[in-house]
């Protein structure tokens, strides 16, 4: 069923295409986190194991309101981490870095959505005249700001 908000189709589709990779960016990281979860060790291990916790859970909030602004807007999310891979804009590496490593590798993925985030806030407003989704960009970029901060606090 076609939407009818006051938004042309292919302004729908484009912001939801940006949506999507903004989606799988947010899954990965979401992946990243709680893999350093798992992992992390050495001498602050407990609280640090404690934050990525704090951090991994916000990030599955985050990963479920993308996908569901996606569908909002009318189109399917991205769901298989084949199609997480495939969209991603975050570097990936196997192995197992130490801790203050993880946690910088964190910190620049946070910042590299920031950056993204902001870019898209731009696209959506100059180019589609999507307030809704500005402001829903906006949110995130505040919870991505605070989450950077914490890391970057901890790795200082």
């Amino acid at each position: 069923m076609a939407i009818n908000t006051g938004l042309p189709q292919k302004n729908l589709k484009s912001i939801s295409h940006a949506l999507n990779i903004l989606l799988a960016d947010e899954y990965v990281l979401f992946t990243k986190t709680y893999n350093y979860h798992w992992n992390i060790s050495g001498p602050t291990f407990h609280d640090l194991h404690k934050m990525l916790e704090e951090h991994y859970r916000e990030l599955l909030e985050i990963v479920d309101e993308v996908a569901e602004r996606v569908r909002a807007l009318g189109a399917p999310s991205l769901g298989t981490l084949a199609e997480f891979s495939q969209h991603t804009r975050l570097p990936e590496k196997s192995g197992q870095p130490k801790a203050m490593d993880m946690l910088k590798n964190l910190l620049a993925d946070h910042e590299s959505i920031i950056r993204s985030i902001r870019d898209d806030m731009k696209n959506v407003v100059t180019n589609h005249h999507d307030y809704g989704t500005e402001n829903f960009l906006g949110g995130l970029l505040e919870k991505h700001e605070k989450l950077a901060w914490m890391l970057r606090a901890t790795v200082e």
